[in-house]
């Protein structure tokens, strides 16, 4: 018996470390300005801040898409997902599971990233090694629509789908 109440505190125990969203880094941008055109950013993908006035129409992107446009999603409460574009396939896969029937959830390629896997909501951004990291989804709940966005809730389509 009390073997298995070890058992069983160890497994809640390990369950609780799963269940943690640790790691992420947070910004203070307040709601982002207009802007047309390139815009410098300082983080890589960006967590906020200026972005062009339209936004990028929420879903999976299988080419790399324009950060001014993405930063306006974040704005609306969308949570963006990037990976580098030689993230294995299976990899991509499990992503791509995690935002599929989410209407606020961005997910593409970026070359210019130093982490595999880079979650980015408004104001708050999570460095990743792999995709099934329990800490996926734990971000995406958290921020998706989340209190962090200035405009959380607005359209995350009918808007720019283009790509680079």
């Amino acid at each position: 018996m009390k073997r298995l109440l070890m058992v069983a505190l160890f497994l809640v125990s390990c369950n609780r470390n799963t269940d943690t969203l640790t790691g992420v880094k947070t910004f203070e941008y307040k709601g982002g300005e207009h802007e047309a055109g390139r815009i410098d950013y300082t983080e890589s993908p960006p967590a906020g801040g200026k972005h062009n006035p339209g936004w990028q129409n929420c879903g999976v992107y299988t080419q790399e898409i324009y950060s001014e446009y993405a930063v306006h999603s974040l704005e609306h409460g969308a949570v963006w997902i990037t990976y580098k574009p030689d993230l294995n396939p299976a990899e991509v896969k499990t992503l791509q599971a995690a935002v599929e029937g989410r209407t606020h959830a961005l997910l593409s390629p970026r070359s210019e990233q130093n982490a595999p896997i880079v979650m980015t909501a408004w104001n708050a951004q999570l460095a990743l090694e792999k995709a099934d990291d329990p800490r996926v989804n734990l971000f995406i709940q958290k921020f998706e629509q989340g209190s962090t966005a200035p405009e959380s809730g607005a359209s995350c389509s009918g808007a720019y789908s283009e790509t680079k």
